[in-house]
């Protein structure tokens, strides 16, 4: 276990400051995946959100010994992450979301190959429906998903959405995304296409 891993943010940024190296890397690890997660889903590429994320971690560097509350840095990561994000967007970046870099791995052996295929279909099937759901459906349950779990605050700050409407529009998308896959697995057929209506988060 990282002996870091329980050490509040103030005190790893105060570290960092101080020119702790294994500090800097607790907060890397602790955020990385929620700025991934915000990046992927404004709907960037896997490499255009690596270099987000790159400079994500290059603007907190700049900025670390102005930082004025340090205890809230989740939030003011999410917050630049999502800017870096946009104006990628805004610079042309050609959003591709493919079906190959979301299913999940295959593990080598420990399975039989019909339990895997079986579970490799459903995962595909799963996150087809996933795609068939509002860019907002898909941003935030994205962003809810990142290992660590965020704060609600991060969340918020990530995708300019009030603390209090998270939990609600949670559990509508996850509301949406069950019916969609559950109606596609009825009819059998291919979920329909990608909605930008924004169904279910109003």
């Amino acid at each position: 276990m990282d002996p870091l891993s329980d050490v509040d943010t103030a005190e790893l940024v105060a570290r960092v400051r101080g020119g702790d190296q294994s500090a800097w890397v607790a907060l890397t690890d602790r955020y990385t995946n929620l700025l991934w997660s915000v990046a992927r889903g404004l709907g960037l590429t896997r490499p255009d959100a690596a270099d987000v994320v790159q400079t994500t971690w290059l603007r907190l560097v700049e900025r670390l010994d102005t930082l004025r509350e340090p205890e809230r840095l989740g939030s003011w990561l999410a917050t630049t992450v999502r800017r870096e994000s946009l104006a990628t967007l805004r610079r042309g970046a050609r959003v591709r979301v493919g079906l190959a870099e979301e299913v999940h791995e295959i593990p080598a052996g420990g399975e039989a190959m019909d339990d895997m295929l079986v579970r490799a279909e459903r995962d595909a099937a799963l996150w087809r429906s996933f795609r068939a759901m509002g860019p907002r459906c898909q941003s935030l349950l994205r962003a809810l998903m990142a290992d660590p779990p965020p704060s609600y605050a991060e969340v918020s700050a990530a995708l300019e959405m009030p603390i209090g409407s998270i939990g609600p529009t949670r559990q509508r998308c996850l509301g949406v995304l069950r019916r969609i896959w559950q109606t596609a697995a009825e009819s059998d057929v291919e979920p329909p296409e990608p909605n930008y209506s924004g169904e279910g988060v109003r």
